[in-house]
């Protein structure tokens, strides 16, 4: 070997041995995480105090967006959530592909938020009561409904109907799942005949809560099909938005018509319940329901007990 070629050999193995320069990345704001900015108010909000207040803004009231799994700790006893179906994903029928391809966007989905698809389903006890408990989580793809969706809620519907429990689906969703096409649009009526079953034969309690926002194909089916409808204050609730009403019917609609407050006032709601207290309003009715004659076993036409025995049942001295 000539001194040359030793001197070039040389050169190589301190170049592989040699560690290469690290460059430093963008400066991190070390308040990234930290704050967020109220939808409706404006307001700066620190976000540890704002989870500590359940997502309301401290100044205005505002019911902010909360994840599915804090929505869950604050609507089950603890250690009582049993969930069904977590491992079920979508598939990508159409090879779709927008700005990245769908395959790509739900893998990012579900490293973003935890979650398989945007509902969580499962069986759990609200203040002792057992219930099936279905939440939608509007960060995963705008809690958009695909078929996975739909089959989780209408697995979970079938589950009630099998051990005769109440039924409770927190509706946070801007619609059927474009990147499904047809096959999301089916959930709407699968879903609806499922609850046909449940509600009309099984004279089960099916309880909808909507929350900001609820809109679409979602408002459109279950979400409106409740026995009892309940919804957070100003959640926004509509099938169609403000703007395509407008080019569609060519004129104005006045501002605010799609919010919780004004469906009230319409009748298109039940009530509208502080989250802070949902809990507890969900409790009492299902002590309602369960005093009821049906539940207890009354045959048709029977007499309703006195106050002083209201809550035995037949068999009951």
């Amino acid at each position: 070997m000539s001194l040359h070629e030793w001197f070039q050999e040389k050169r190589k193995l301190k170049m592989l041995t040699t560690p290469k320069p690290k460059y430093p990345g963008p400066e991190k704001d070390p308040s990234i995480g930290l704050w967020v900015q109220c939808n409706y108010c404006e307001t700066v909000l620190y976000v540890k105090l704002l989870k500590q207040n359940k997502g309301i803004c401290e100044n205005c009231g505002s019911h902010l967006l909360i994840s599915s799994s804090e929505r869950l700790e604050m609507l089950t006893d603890p250690g009582t959530w049993k969930p069904l179906d977590e491992d079920m994903t979508s598939c990508d029928v159409l090879d779709f592909v927008d700005e990245v391809t769908y395959r790509n966007r739900l893998k990012n989905n579900q490293m973003k938020t935890g979650l398989t698809d945007a509902v969580q389903t499962g069986r759990a006890e609200l203040n002792g009561n057992p219930i099936a408990l279905g939440v939608m989580d509007f960060q995963f793809m705008g809690g958009s409904m695909g078929s996975v969706v739909g089959e989780k809620l209408t697995r979970l519907i079938e589950y009630a109907i099998q051990e005769s429990l109440p039924l409770i689906i927190v509706c946070a969703s801007g619609g059927a799942r474009m990147q499904e096409g047809t096959l999301s649009l089916m959930q709407m009526a699968k879903i609806a005949s499922a609850l046909q079953i449940y509600q009309m034969q099984k004279k089960l309690l099916y309880i909808s809560i909507l929350t900001y926002p609820t809109t679409g194909g979602v408002t459109a089916s279950f979400g409106m099909l409740g026995d009892i409808i309940m919804a957070e204050p100003k959640a926004y609730i509509a099938f169609a938005g403000k703007r395509v009403i407008e080019q569609t019917l060519r004129q104005e609609v006045p501002d605010g018509f799609q919010v919780a407050e004004a469906l009230f006032e319409h009748g298109l709601l039940d009530l509208i319940v502080p989250r802070v207290i949902l809990k507890g309003v969900l409790g009492e009715l299902f002590e309602l329901y369960n005093l009821a004659p049906c539940k207890l076993g009354y045959p048709k036409n029977h007499q309703l007990p006195d106050n002083k025995t209201w809550g035995r049942g037949p068999h009951q001295s």
